[in-house]
């Protein structure tokens, strides 16, 4: 796969909600092409964890702790990063959370942090991110959305905040084309993910029987897209958003 992306070697690859799950699977495939991987999780333990996993096998990595809902974290952050390595090269804006509850039980403490984690994470991290990218006049921004962008019962604060990254996407894609930066969207649907690992075998069998491709998705179908984007084989494609769903929608 590595012969693919080549001009991923040496790339200086963020990875936000890196520790577990689809960020970690995502981490993976990126450490395989050869990039410089920078490991985040809320917990700084998780993420040291799996920054030693990867660098057991030769891969740089650099692990940092962050509340991306959190500008100044957020900016210590990405100065931490480039400090070390001088540039930021791809921004993976994969973290994020769910506080599910029908919307008439829904507290706006839940609708808030929700929307903190998911969307302004992701504009305070792109917005750290882009004024390196902007000098350099190259980059790379893919954000991880959902196929409850559409709507989902229980969902009012997470599909909202997933909506709302692909909106941003896109004008983040429209104001910075001329700078060679170039901003997607990914779309999971149903993925094997710690997350989804804590739901009962019912509701795990309930979701499968919807899906043509009769299985779960894994974090390596939605990494291999995201190698694709990040490279210069995609050097045409921005804001645009790609669903991952075995034929869900």
């Amino acid at each position: 796969m590595s012969n693919y992306f080549s001009d991923l070697k040496d790339k200086v690859v963020v990875i936000t909600g890196s520790g577990r799950g689809i960020g970690k699977g995502i981490a993976e495939e990126f450490a395989n092409a050869g990039s410089k991987l920078v490991i985040n999780d809320i917990n700084q333990e998780t993420a040291e964890a799996t920054a030693s996993e990867f660098g057991a096998k030769g891969v740089e990595t650099l692990a940092i702790a962050c509340d991306i809902s959190k500008q100044e974290q957020v900016q210590d952050f990405f100065k931490q990063i480039v400090e070390k390595w001088g540039k930021v090269d791809v921004l993976i804006n994969n973290a994020g959370i769910t506080q599910d509850t029908l919307f008439l039980r829904m507290k706006l403490e839940q609708w808030q942090r929700v929307i903190d984690i998911n969307l302004t994470g992701t504009f305070l991290c792109t917005h750290a991110a882009i004024k390196y990218m902007s000098k350099a006049k190259s980059g790379n921004i893919i954000n991880i959305s959902s196929i409850n962008r559409l709507g989902q019962a229980g969902q009012a604060n997470y599909s909202a905040s997933k909506a709302g990254v692909v909106g941003f996407s896109k004008t983040i894609a429209k104001e910075f084309a001329s700078r060679s930066i170039r901003c997607n969207v990914i779309a999971p649907g149903f993925i094997s993910t710690p997350m989804t690992a804590a739901m009962t075998d019912k509701a795990k069998e309930a979701a499968i029987s919807q899906i043509p491709l009769s299985r779960a998705g894994e974090p390596a179908d939605i990494a291999n897209l995201a190698l694709f984007l990040a490279s210069d084989l995609s050097s045409y494609i921005t804001g645009q958003t790609i669903d991952i769903n075995g034929g869900l929608t």
